[in-house]
């Protein structure tokens, strides 16, 4: 569905940007691949390894709307990938984050619907769901915001969804990459801050699939979340070094013991590997998310079940992990 289309991603020059582009350009012929991001040097040292004819680099941030309305100019699908994510960082400078992840988010929505955009999907983080930190409360913001865009588009073809998914193995800022800079420079042990603590885990290969299906799937208005394996962390630390002793060193500001990608109380549909959050408020045209637009068919379970890193059926050895992280 790719073929011949103009395709652009906000924060392009992320991890995620470049295993999208990667995989788009080894899969499909795209007209045009636009990577939207506000910092030159990134967008510099991709077009190095992705130069093809297709490859469009535009400096911009999502927070100037009149930059974002012009790069969406004749674009048919947007992936939403911008974003402050640092924990720590979005509790020091809060309004930054909003003006990222907020507003920044209604900008893409306006040039999106001024634009006539076909498709859009925005990537969403486990930590907008019961958000305890102000980054998951602006992502959550950022959802409510794209999902309701759904019923201001009056007559025209634009559709928006949300992808939501747990920690990506091997991203920048996450705990793999952290934990083997320590045992790569001698560290003694390894911190871990609560024994019992549990993550789900995704590769970004998996990840950025994921999003690639759900352009398929969607109907507009859908949290979509994949059925995703958890992790101790202190398997996981074992997992890269077998002999390192570990230290506690207790929860950090903003941070859960388990992460959460769906609560108790939204309603969801399951299908074979993945849910959908379905909206909570009624949109102008009638959308039945038991079958996707696929004709694919999900079972509707209501409200009551929620999905977190504890109660997950699935689970990752130790020996499991470390194929995942070679494969990266």
């Amino acid at each position: 569905m790719f073929n011949n289309k103009n395709i652009l991603i906000t924060g392009g020059t992320g991890s995620f940007g470049k295993k999208y582009t990667e995989m788009i350009l080894a899969k499909y012929k795209p007209n045009k691949i636009i990577i939207f991001s506000r910092d030159e040097l990134k967008q510099y040292e991709m077009a190095q390894s992705f130069n093809d004819d297709c490859m469009r680099y535009f400096i911009g941030d999502v927070r100037d709307a009149q930059r974002v309305e012009y790069a969406m100019d004749g674009v048919d699908y947007v992936i939403h990938a911008a974003a402050l994510k640092h924990v720590p960082a979005a509790e020091y400078n809060p309004t930054e984050c909003i003006k990222t992840n907020i507003d920044g988010a209604q900008n893409v929505i306006n040039a999106a619907i001024k634009n006539e955009v076909e498709k859009v999907i925005a990537l969403s983080t486990d930590k907008a769901s019961s958000p305890i930190n102000l980054y998951g409360a602006t992502k959550l913001a950022s959802d409510k915001l794209f999902i309701a865009a759904n019923n201001i588009v009056g007559k025209r073809k634009t559709r928006f969804a949300v992808v939501r998914y747990g920690n990506v193995v091997g991203s920048r800022g996450s705990v793999v990459p952290f934990f083997k800079n320590l045992i790569e420079t001698g560290a003694s042990e390894l911190p871990i801050t609560d024994a019992d603590m549990t993550r789900f885990l995704i590769t970004l290969k998996d990840g950025v699939q994921f999003v690639l299906n759900n352009f398929e799937r969607m109907h507009g208005g859908e949290i979509f979340i994949p059925k995703i394996p958890s992790m101790k962390m202190t398997d996981l630390a074992k997992a890269l070094a077998p002999n390192l002793p570990h230290k506690i060193i207790g929860i950090r500001p903003g941070e859960k013991m388990h992460e959460v990608m769906i609560t108790a109380d939204d309603r969801v549909v399951e299908y074979e590997t993945y849910y959908v959050i379905t909206p909570t408020i009624q949109f102008n045209h009638h959308v039945d998310y038991t079958a996707n637009a696929l004709g694919e068919e999900g079972k509707d379970i209501g409200i009551g079940f929620e999905y977190n890193s504890l109660n997950n059926t699935q689970w990752i050895s130790k020996k499991e992990f470390l194929a995942m992280e070679q494969s990266l």
